[in-house]
């Protein structure tokens, strides 16, 4: 089965919370498609989407320009909402209410470091357990109380909802989502061909 992978992004989203992720799922097609030349099915098609398709500005000031805007995008099986500086988008109507409506969609909806807010606010957090950056861990708990916020965590598993701690660990995080979408083997294979150390989740 391929699975759609679409990762929002926003100004001042925080460069490794999308791009190792980004790297993840598209180093985890090029390893399947070595193994199995014949085949014609793509693991993963990876995308990435904005509220509109103008450029917007990574921390850092890194551009990056969305290949599909909220009205354009295709359909996402895989919805990965990065964290950063979400103070913006935390504001924005269109951006919470299109994330809660997309992962009604989804296969899985996830999110790395401080987008974990960006999912407690479209409600998708309700009853659940999840975790952020630990220097963020005190204000999730304040913004919304009844959060289970888990601490010193890579991330928290809650069947179709994913949430990552900050930064690197969404890598860590992506891993695991190959792991349940398709196998261990392509998840280590995939980790191998990073030369990275996958995490375990503790």
């Amino acid at each position: 089965m391929s699975y759609s992978v679409g990762i929002f992004v926003f100004d001042n989203v925080e460069v490794l919370d999308f791009a190792g992720p980004y790297e993840v799922f598209t180093t985890a097609t090029r390893v399947y498609g070595k193994e199995h030349l014949l085949s014609s099915i793509t693991p993963f098609e990876v995308f990435t989407i904005g509220k509109t398709k103008s450029p917007v500005r990574a921390r850092a000031g890194l551009k990056i320009d969305p290949d599909f805007d909220f009205s354009s995008h295709p359909k996402i099986d895989v919805l990965l909402i990065p964290g950063g500086v979400v103070t913006e988008a935390l504001k924005d109507a269109s951006v919470i209410s299109w994330i809660a409506t997309t992962s009604k969609e989804t296969h899985l909806t996830a999110s790395i470091c401080t987008g974990a807010f960006l999912l407690a606010k479209a409600g998708l957090l309700e009853g659940k357990s999840a975790t952020t950056h630990w220097e963020d861990i005190n204000d999730l708990r304040v913004m919304f109380p009844n959060l289970d916020v888990k601490e010193q965590m890579r991330w928290v598993d809650e069947d179709s909802i994913i949430t990552s701690a900050g930064i690197s660990a969404g890598i860590d995080m992506s891993l695991h989502l190959i792991e349940r979408l398709i196998d261990r083997d392509l998840a280590v294979k995939t980790a191998r061909q990073m030369e990275f150390d996958w995490t375990k989740n503790s």
